[in-house]
């Protein structure tokens, strides 16, 4: 059963988004303000967090930032009144992993909740390092080293990553990337999922223009090749 921390100060929707979830068979554990979010991260280990942007004490944004510095890498989807997309932008920055806004279906909400606890326990079966050519990768911290070079990636380009790595050799469709990462099949772009190869490849590859182990295979997707 997997368990999730609300962090919503509205009584109405974090009752509503309670009951909702235990229906659907999860463990909830319900957080009214930032603080009391933090706390319950801490001492209760969820399996994701869904995190109100506007929360008393300390905000959204904050707790996401506390989270992600605390070493955590459980998915975190953000809940938003606010549709501008610089508090989209904000709170992927902040290490959200997802955002969907007030007003939101929750049969939406739901699928995209699965949706990050599939790829989540997709990944567990990966070694922690991964040795990629002249890269090595950590797959929990999210660091990349290449000679004396060290980046961070992404939440989506770790994914893709996993999941490339996961069928090595064998050519992961596009759109079974957007299904299984973003959660809902055709959304976003498939264009998306290529402007996150560039910058995997960037990251990687010693010459990203000539890649050797993150491949395109033309009219179908991208595989790995260890």
């Amino acid at each position: 059963m997997a368990r999730i921390l609300i962090a919503e100060d509205e009584a109405d929707i974090a009752a509503g988004l309670r009951d909702n979830f235990e229906f659907e068979g999860f463990e909830v554990i319900v957080a009214a303000d930032g603080q009391a979010a933090l706390q319950a991260a801490a001492a209760k280990s969820p399996d994701l967090i869904l995190l109100d942007l506007m929360l008393p004490k300390v905000d959204g944004l904050e707790v996401c930032r506390r989270v992600r510095e605390a070493g955590y890498r459980i998915p975190i989807l953000m809940l938003t009144a606010k549709s501008q997309e610089i508090d989209v932008v904000r709170g992927l920055e902040a290490g959200a992993d997802d955002y969907i806004t007030k007003p939101f279906s929750i049969r939406e909400l739901i699928a995209r909740v699965r949706a990050a606890l599939r790829r989540t326990a997709a990944g567990k079966g990966l070694s922690r390092v991964l040795r990629i050519g002249e890269a090595t990768v950590d797959l929990v911290k999210g660091k990349v080293e290449r000679g004396k070079e060290v980046f961070t990636l992404g939440h989506f380009e770790l994914e893709i990553l996993k999941m490339l790595v996961e069928s090595a050799e064998a050519p992961v469709e596009r759109n079974r990337l957007l299904d299984v990462i973003w959660g809902l099949e055709g959304f976003p772009a498939t264009r998306t999922v290529d402007n996150h190869i560039v910058s995997l490849r960037r990251k990687l590859e010693p010459d990203p223009k000539h890649p050797r182990h993150i491949i395109t295979v033309h009219s179908i997707g991208y595989k790995f090749v260890p």
